[in-house]
């Protein structure tokens, strides 16, 4: 999926991001940012992510990690 966050507080990792295709939101996961290239969010940035069985944001990425091969950067 891909979407934008609205919303993130790097103290506690807790956020929202918004989907592109029906605006829907979705909380972050607790592990959203574990094996991501990103350390820190910021409003307005978009992302590509997957949702877990609870229906909330994970692995999130730019989309150069799937679209393009490239391997997913390793905590």
């Amino acid at each position: 999926m891909q979407g934008v966050i609205r919303v993130y507080d790097p103290a506690t990792g807790e956020g929202v991001v918004v989907t592109d295709t029906d605006r829907s939101e979705h909380l972050l996961a607790p592990d959203a940012l574990e094996g991501s290239i990103f350390r820190t969010l910021r409003q307005g940035q978009r992302v590509v992510f997957d949702l877990d069985g609870q229906g909330r944001a994970t692995h999130l990425g730019t989309g150069a990690e799937r679209d393009m091969g490239t391997p997913a950067a390793r905590v």
